[in-house]
């Protein structure tokens, strides 16, 4: 139904965007540099007479992180305002563009097949029943004082999978590392994120620091195009009994197949806004498992709609902590009925349906385009 919601004459199908900069509560620090807004594109869908003749509609989202993907938030938003114009035209293809968008820009591909997908009430938004998806919880301290009180009040929340940010200098990385474990003390399992921030020689020298005591996986130490960097790396990683994960280097299927063929990872992480719709994503998922690896999702820098997207197939298909915390970072929610976080999970309400709060979306935009206004 999504794809007839796509092609629905221009007559019953509105599209809107909104371009917003949403300012986190804290600043969030990767090894590319802080990040302290999510730079943000939302897409409306909404059909005045689809099939199941009612009126519908469906949000979507692409949030840029420069570091992270080719693609760039004034792209992104340029891209997104000339759809809106060319959709206004008779028999407009929009799924055909979007087929022509995505190989350059993924992220903002997807948000107008989410937004399609949640207009549909595709199955994979769809739980009959309620459901808890642990998330994982995000370790920023600079000094073993502060490591150690982040820790005791995550784990009072109720979080037993930790992330702590490395790829920054390999010493100091790792003796924040032997302080997370003391602290922790097998409590809650962690995950350590370089966010390609080595060369495979500091990357060895970070490995050979550490103990694998509690580490759960070690994420994409290298840069994300090189794949001869990383496996320079991947015999110290075994060497140490510390598994790694790719992220950066996965966006297609066939990367996931690049990753199994050559022994690289024994965990796969992947996001929503790189693969296009819901459906896209559970294949993906399965396609992890087939070949002998680790499926892990989530995204840390997303706002509500995508981290629920992302929480929706993760109650079904995923069987670690989720990623998808980007929702709790910034100061606004978009969502008119936020998602619920409690005890390390988020709660997802059988057969939930999100109302996105438009006097947010409003206020937060700093250019719309659509029948509620241009650029």
């Amino acid at each position: 139904m999504s794809t007839a919601l796509m092609n629905s004459t221009h007559m019953n199908r509105t599209l809107q965007a909104w371009r917003l900069r949403l300012p986190l509560e804290r600043p969030y620090r990767l090894a590319f540099g802080p990040v302290e807004a999510l730079d943000t594109v939302v897409v409306r869908m909404a059909v005045a007479d689809p099939p199941a003749g009612e009126a519908v509609e469906g949000y979507g989202e692409a949030t840029l992180l420069t570091g992270y993907t080719d693609e760039t938030i004034d792209g992104a938003w340029s891209s997104a305002c000339a759809l809106l114009d060319a959709a206004a035209r008779p028999g407009f293809d929009l799924a055909g563009a979007l087929d022509r968008l995505e190989p350059d820009q993924p992220f903002l591909a997807t948000a107008f097949r989410t937004a399609a997908e949640m207009a549909a009430m595709a199955p994979a938004l769809t739980l009959e029943e309620p459901a808890r998806v642990p998330i994982l919880g995000l370790l920023q301290g600079d000094s073993p004082a502060q490591l150690a009180a982040e820790i005791d009040g995550l784990l009072a929340q109720g979080y037993r999978t930790l992330k702590l940010k490395v790829g920054f200098d390999p010493a100091r990385d790792a003796a924040a590392v032997a302080v997370a474990q003391r602290v922790l003390s097998d409590r809650a399992r962690l995950r350590l994120d370089a966010n390609q921030g080595y060369d495979p020689a500091a990357a060895t020298e970070f490995l050979s620091r550490l103990s694998p005591d509690g580490i759960e996986l070690f994420e994409q130490p290298c840069a994300a195009g090189d794949w001869a960097a990383h496996a320079a790396v991947v015999p110290v990683a075994r060497a140490r009994g510390i598994p790694l994960m790719l992220d950066e280097s996965i966006y297609a299927v066939s990367d996931i197949e690049r990753a199994a063929q050559s022994g690289a990872a024994g965990f796969v992480k992947v996001k929503l806004m790189k693969f296009g719709s819901m459906d896209r994503l559970v294949a993906a998922i399965a396609r992890i498992r087939d070949l002998g690896m680790q499926p892990v999702l989530g995204n840390g820098v997303a706002a509500d709609l995508g981290c629920w997207m992302e929480a929706c197939v993760a109650a079904r298909h995923i069987d670690n902590a989720g990623e998808m915390n980007g929702f709790l970072k910034p100061r606004a929610r978009l969502l008119a009925d936020p998602l619920v976080f409690r005890e390390g999970a988020i709660e997802l309400p059988a057969r939930w349906r999100p109302r996105v709060n438009r006097a947010t979306l409003d206020r937060l935009a700093l250019a719309t385009a659509g029948p509620a206004g241009k650029e």
